[in-house]
């Protein structure tokens, strides 16, 4: 029997932590440093992506940004993967485990990889067919790595608070808030990322900077392994196997009328209540209705990044200090770090009275909030842009790819910090929506299922790109023209606020409908 693979422990649970001393906030403190560690050194190569291959490997901008948004997408869908296989028997803590050792290996070769320099500073990299192999499976071991950590280090994280039996009101609102605190540490290394290690990479090493996200793996394994003997990784009451569950969660779905007209299942399994609808066909609306939100997240990275790249970000009196693009994604992270702590001990606290729900807002209302919030965003992103390009023209750069315009990085702060909001409300909700709502033996890949939503949004946010540009190529100039001066990201950015506020719309009106797996969710 491996560590933090226990069969289930006897006995009532005191507040939110066992009889056994195991699990609780003293085990889920260890997990929450991982994710941290973890999240520096993952986004010390996600968050500077696109320079790196506009930059180091001399990739058209386009062809960047769709490498990119197919990895970005990729990375987040493998989750899936990671957690079924995490859940059918090779457990949320060797998950972990494997995840450690991919990661040391990926980001080995990365740093490997980012080696052969151009003969001079500023010039553009002209790797080999051989070289750009060795690169890509680097980044795609990567994500594999991703697809094991996440769903499963954070499920770990949750089952301290989720006892099998004898669940009591604090145990859910340590786990309510054990989502918050997650958030948390992953802003915190977000900040990390975005800002001290983006501007190693862009102007020290791209080497030195692989190799610290290398470092922050290293870490992460020996910290894991230290938290080893408190973890508690109990399996589901009665001993529910992975298979068993399955079948049953499924047959849920899959439901026919026999000749005298009682609903059986198609697999012979009686449902649990007298309803006529399965989970899955529950939470897949949801799933559909949360692709714009995820969708508008995708832009941080992508075009918000590519907007920042024209503006004066100048620091300090005189040349003073040039804050990389990717760093603005540090008001992002920022608002998080800032917002979670207020939601978790001054905004939950406070609304409890009011409702009575352990968390404050139950989670769809949270999730709505986020989706409303993100629409707010874009809109205010648009007016931003607006004014970008009117400045642009007025200054007479319209032409001049590498000039800066006479406009202040700081204008582009409130978008970046109305969508860190949106997540503290609509992505932390989304996971705990999805951690809950799913059968005990699959709270993985219920999360894993809940990532898979940000990895189709970055699908859908590429194909929104796509469609947009061919549609608007056909007219003229394109929205997304090489010359940000002559494109129209504003109008995008308008599209993007127009489908949230339908998504807002739908949305709501399938929370209203939606009935809880646990009946004090309400």
């Amino acid at each position: 029997m491996e560590s933090g693979e226990l069969v289930p422990r006897p006995g009532p649970s005191v507040g939110s932590r066992p009889a056994d001393g195991r699990g609780g906030w003293r085990a889920a403190r260890f997990l929450l440093a991982i994710s941290f560690l973890e999240i520096v050194g993952f986004c010390g190569v996600q968050s500077n992506l696109i320079m790196y291959l506009t930059g180091h490997l001399g990739m058209a901008t386009a062809a960047a940004a769709a490498s990119a948004n197919a990895w970005i997408g990729t990375e987040m869908v493998l989750p899936l993967a990671g957690a079924l296989i995490a859940d059918a028997g090779l457990g949320r803590y060797r998950a972990v485990l494997v995840a450690g050792v991919l990661y040391l290996l990926s980001l080995g070769m990365l740093t490997v990889s980012s080696t052969p320099r151009a003969p001079e500073p500023g010039a553009a990299s002209s790797p080999s067919i051989a070289q750009l192999a060795f690169f890509y499976v680097a980044l795609y071991v990567l994500a594999v790595a991703r697809g094991f950590h996440r769903p499963c280090a954070e499920a770990l994280g949750a089952d301290q608070f989720a006892p099998s039996d004898g669940e009591d009101p604090s145990s859910r609102a340590s786990r309510s808030s054990y989502f918050n605190w997650f958030h948390f540490s992953l802003s915190c290394g977000y900040s990390i990322a975005t800002t001290g290690l983006s501007y190693v990479e862009d102007n020290v090493s791209w080497t030195v900077g692989f190799g610290a996200c290398w470092a922050m793996m290293v870490l992460y394994l020996t910290v894991f392994l230290l938290g080893a003997p408190t973890y508690r990784a109990e399996r589901p009451a009665g001993d529910v196997r992975f298979a068993e569950t399955l079948r049953a969660w499924a047959a849920r779905v899959f439901r026919r009328k026999d000749a005298a007209g009682t609903e059986r299942l198609l697999t012979g399994v009686e449902p649990e209540d007298g309803k006529g609808k399965g989970l899955v066909a529950k939470l897949l609306p949801i799933w559909a209705t949360s692709l714009i939100f995820t969708a508008i997240l995708a832009q941080v990275s992508t075009l918000f990044t590519k907007q920042a790249s024209t503006l004066d970000r100048r620091l300090g009196v005189g040349a003073g200090l040039v804050v990389p693009p990717a760093a603005l994604q540090f008001f992002f992270s920022a608002t998080m770090v800032t917002m979670l702590p207020i939601y978790d001990r001054l905004f939950v606290p406070l609304v409890r009275r009011v409702t009575g729900h352990h968390a404050g807002l139950t989670t769809l209302r949270r999730i709505g909030a986020g989706m409303a919030t993100a629409g707010v965003a874009m809109a205010v992103a648009a007016l931003v842009e607006a004014r970008r390009l009117r400045v642009a023209r007025e200054a007479g750069l319209v032409d001049k790819l590498d000039a800066a315009l006479p406009m202040s990085l700081w204008w582009m702060v409130p978008q970046f910090a109305l969508l860190g909001v949106a997540v503290v409300l609509g992505e932390i909700g989304l996971q705990e929506f999805f951690y809950d709502q799913v059968p005990d033996a699959l709270r993985s890949v219920g999360l894993a299922l809940c990532m898979s939503i940000f990895g189709v949004g970055n699908y859908v946010s590429g194909a929104l790109v796509s469609a947009t540009d061919w549609a608007t190529r056909s007219m003229g100039e394109s929205w997304f023209s090489d010359d940000l001066n002559r494109a129209h990201l504003d109008y995008f950015y308008w599209l993007l606020a127009g489908l949230a506020a339908l998504e807002v719309v739908v949305f709501l009106h399938l929370a209203n409908r939606y009935v809880y797996r646990n009946k004090d969710e309400l």
